[in-house]
C-alpha cells in the first residue's frame, strides 16, 4: 500500500513541491536581507508559492497529465482514442509532446503491419497445407490400393500408378513455385537484363505449354508487329512470366477456344498481351489476382493441376523489372493480361 496520500486529479504534485521550494526560498531569504517581521515573511513565501504553483500548474501540469494520458493509450494500445498536442513547439516540453505523438502514431502503423503479416503467415500457412493435402491424400489412397491388391489388377493398375505421378507432378510443381517466390522475395534469385527478339521469346513459351495445348486443342496464336525492336530483360525470367499467363488463359478456356500472344511498339517501350476468349474474370477479383493462392474458379484450377502461385510469380518477376501485370477481363467474354519491357538496356534487377 502507498503510503503517498492521494490528490485529486486537477491538483498537481510537482506544482506543490515547486511552489513550496519556490516559497521557502523567497520567505527565506526575505527574512534574512531585510528587516522585516516573521510573519511577513511568511505571508511573502506563501505569496510566491501559491504563484510558482499557479505559474506551474498552467505550464507543467496540464501538458504532463496529457503526456501521461498519450503514454497510457500506447501502452494500452489505444490509438484511436489519441489527440495531437493542442500547443505549438514554444519549449521543450511541447517538443516533447509532440514526439510522443508521434512516436504512438509510428507504434500504430507497426503494431497495424504486424498483425497484417500475422494473418497473412497464418492464412499461407492454412493454404499451403490446404494444397498439400488433396495430391498425399491421393497418393496414400491409390497406393494402398495398389498395396492392398490392385497391383496385379492389370485393368487398373496402370490407371492408378498415372494418377500416384499425376499428384506427385503437382506436388512437385508446388515445391517449385514456392522456392521460386522465396528465392525472389529474398534476392536469392539471379536476375541478369540481355536484349532478345520477342518473337524468340514467344517460341519458347508456346513450346512449354504445348502438351496441355494438344489437350486442350487450344494453340496459342502469336502476332507480333513488324520491325519490332529487341527489348531487355530476363528471358529465362519473362518465359517464366509468359508460360504461366498462357497456361491460365489455356485453363480458364472451353475446349477449342482462343488464345493470342500479341507484341507491338508503344513510345519507346513494347507492350505484350496475352488474349484469350475464355471465362472471363469479374472485375471484383481484380485486386486479388496475384496474391498466392488466390483462384477465381477454385475447382476448375485444382482439378488442372493448378497450384494458385501462377499470378504471384508473374507479380514478382515484373516488380523486378519495374513493370506491372495489366488485366482487362469481364466474365463471359475473355480475359487480356499485358504488360511492357523496355527497348533500352536496364539498370540490374531487383526483386520487388
Amino acid at each position: 500500500m502507498s503510503l503517498v496520500p492521494r490528490l485529486p486529479p486537477f491538483v498537481s504534485r510537482l506544482g506543490l513541491k515547486i511552489g513550496g521550494t519556490a516559497g521557502a526560498v523567497a520567505g527565506l531569504g526575505v527574512g534574512l536581507v531585510s528587516s522585516v517581521s516573521v510573519g511577513v515573511a511568511v505571508l511573502f513565501g506563501l505569496g510566491t508559492a501559491a504563484l510558482t504553483y499557479a505559474a506551474s500548474h498552467v505550464w507543467l501540469h496540464r501538458r504532463l497529465r496529457h503526456l501521461q494520458s498519450v503514454l497510457h493509450e500506447i501502452r494500452t494500445h489505444q490509438f484511436d482514442a489519441q489527440t495531437p498536442p493542442s500547443g505549438p513547439h514554444d519549449d521543450e516540453l511541447s517538443t516533447l509532446l509532440w514526439e510522443v505523438y508521434r512516436t504512438g502514431q509510428s507504434l500504430e502503423t507497426e503494431i497495424r503491419k504486424l498483425k497484417e503479416m500475422e494473418s497473412y503467415r497464418r492464412e499461407f500457412i492454412g493454404n499451403v497445407s490446404h494444397e498439400l493435402k488433396t495430391p498425399i491424400f491421393s497418393v496414400q489412397g491409390f497406393a494402398e490400393t495398389l498395396l492392398d491388391g490392385a497391383l496385379t489388377d492389370d485393368s487398373v493398375n496402370r490407371t492408378f500408378l498415372k494418377k500416384i505421378l499425376h499428384h506427385a507432378n503437382r506436388l512437385d510443381n508446388l515445391a517449385r513455385d514456392l522456392s521460386t517466390i522465396t528465392k525472389i522475395e529474398t534476392e536469392e534469385l539471379d536476375m541478369s537484363s540481355e536484349a532478345f527478339d520477342v518473337t524468340e521469346l514467344f517460341d519458347t513459351a508456346v513450346e512449354s505449354v504445348e502438351f496441355r495445348a494438344e489437350e486442350t486443342g487450344i494453340m496459342p496464336r502469336q502476332k507480333v508487329a513488324p520491325d519490332l525492336p529487341q527489348v531487355y530483360g530476363d528471358f529465362d525470367r519473362l518465359r517464366r512470366v509468359l508460360v504461366n499467363l498462357v497456361d491460365n488463359a489455356i485453363k480458364y478456356n472451353a475446349e477449342g477456344g482462343t488464345v493470342q500472344l500479341e507484341a507491338e511498339p508503344e513510345n519507346d517501350e513494347v507492350v505484350i498481351r496475352v488474349m484469350d476468349d475464355g471465362i472471363g474474370i469479374s472485375p471484383d477479383h481484380f485486386p486479388r489476382l496475384t496474391e498466392r493462392f488466390y483462384r477465381v474458379d477454385k475447382s476448375r484450377s485444382r482439378n488442372q493441376g493448378g497450384t494458385g502461385l501462377g499470378l504471384a510469380i508473374v507479380k514478382h518477376i515484373l516488380g523486378a523489372h519495374d513493370r506491372e501485370l495489366h488485366v482487362e477481363s469481364a466474365p463471359g467474354e475473355g480475359s487480356t493480361f499485358s504488360f511492357t519491357l523496355p527497348t533500352s538496356p536496364q539498370s540490374s534487377l531487383k526483386p520487388a
